[in-house]
């Protein structure tokens, strides 16, 4: 009821493209946000994600994030981490389309769960570095079954405490064109990971925060990233929100339906 109500507010101050007054927003509002072009990749990624919903398969979760609103067991059927963990189809393939848009060739998945997301991050382009992050080892295996499937050899799986894998791995980066942060749906790790990220961030970066209305938590998170001195522009699209780093951007804001 809470997020049925927060939709409900998000709905009636948004807007559409006739509300945007930015070129940059509105050609990325009909050109990607906007967009139904399919892609034969899509098919694909969905049958993997039938099979998810339909494996009686129980695994043990290892669970370092704000945990699951629906099962606190230990012991889960992939079945319904697949219902309820994963990015439904139209996210995944938003995500697939921001990722082939901005050529982002270095792409962090923060948050692998059983790797349906990852495999829309990691398809736009083959021959990007995709680095994505999860705790559960027993997940994991499942998500690198799924990458196995699609035959991605441009994905490298980090397994462990984001806490601890995250800044080790940016320390050895160059840079992060892309990111998606998806793992730990509380306020100060939120907020950590978004600073971690940022110290690799370059103007043509793009960031996306998933869940910015899941709880309070999430919501004061995202009114600080908005905040942030670093950050130009963003656009909430109420189940995600886009961040972008862009210097000769004036500071706005975008509240957008879909």
């Amino acid at each position: 009821m809470k997020l049925l109500l927060r939709y409900l507010l998000f709905y009636f101050r948004s807007g559409n493209a006739h509300s945007i007054h930015s070129p940059f927003v509105f050609d990325l509002y009909n050109k990607v946000i906007r967009s139904a072009q399919p892609q034969p990749v899509f098919t694909r990624i969905e049958n993997i994600r039938r099979q998810l919903l339909q494996s009686k398969e129980e695994i043990e979760i290892r669970d370092f994030g704000a945990g699951s609103r629906i099962s606190n067991s230990p012991r889960r059927r992939i079945e319904t981490i697949a219902r309820h963990a994963e990015k439904n189809a139209r996210i995944g393939q938003l995500l697939y389309r921001l990722v082939d848009h901005f050529g982002s060739k270095t792409v962090l998945d923060l948050g692998t769960s059983l790797g349906v997301t990852t495999l829309y991050l990691a398809t736009p382009n083959r021959q990007s570095r995709v680095l994505t992050f999860e705790g559960c080892p027993e997940t994991l295996k499942v998500a690198q079954r799924n990458f196995s499937a699609l035959d991605l050899n441009n994905i490298q799986a980090v397994e462990g405490n984001i806490d601890r894998t995250l800044p080790e791995v940016l320390e050895k980066s160059d840079s992060v064109d892309f990111a998606f942060f998806d793992a730990n749906h509380r306020l100060e790790p939120t907020l950590r990971y978004f600073r971690t990220c940022l110290s690799k961030a370059h103007e043509d970066s793009v960031f996306v925060f998933d869940d910015i209305y899941w709880s309070r938590e999430m919501m004061q998170a995202w009114q600080e990233i908005k905040n942030h001195g670093s950050v130009t522009l963003t656009v909430d699209l109420f189940h995600i929100g886009i961040v972008f780093f862009r210097r000769k951007q004036p500071k706005q804001h975008f509240a957008l339906r879909t």
